[in-house]
């Protein structure tokens, strides 16, 4: 790799991680070209992204988004996305079905250094959508309930009228 091509990655990286809300670094020694892409597909599917790179590079593209200092070791994939849950479910998710190949090191998550604890508890929450829905069911329930309840005094009514 010459320097255009790293200054090339290192210029994608911190476009992309300056609009990223979560970025998880995992380790993924051993897993298959086939696992790879099972991984690229899940994440795909959410919104989230997934590159192999050099550790130099990615240092720099963190330090030039301004998202702080990491240090990183050994083989690391990294997952991004634009919001801080869908990367983190994606590696908790893919972790847990991949256990002796795969880890999840640590993260950023809203431009501050976040630990393994830190980015299970962000994949253990609920995503954006179910958020919604469970929102939009509690300000149904009322008008729910008061129509459930109208139906049973109209039955009351008609039963007491015949």
């Amino acid at each position: 790799m010459n320097k255009q091509q790293k200054a090339e990655v290192i210029d994608f990286l911190t476009s992309e991680f300056k609009e990223s809300q979560a970025i998880v670094v995992c380790d993924y020694k051993g897993l298959t070209h086939k696992e790879l892409e099972a991984l690229r597909k899940e994440a795909k599917a959410v919104g989230a992204k997934v590159q192999v790179a050099k550790n130099t590079l990615v240092t720099v593209a963190v330090k030039n988004a301004e998202l702080g200092d990491i240090e990183l070791s050994g083989t690391n994939i990294f997952l991004w996305s634009e919001d801080q849950i869908s990367a983190c479910k994606v590696a908790d998710k893919f972790a847990t079905a991949n256990k002796d190949k795969f880890a999840i090191k640590s993260g950023i998550i809203e431009g501050q250094i976040a630990d393994l604890a830190t980015v299970n508890a962000f994949a253990k929450l609920p995503s954006r959508e179910e958020l919604l829905g469970m929102l939009a069911a509690t300000w149904m329930a009322p008008v729910t309930n008061f129509t459930i309840g109208l139906d049973a005094l109209r039955r009351k009514k008609e039963e007491e009228a015949a």
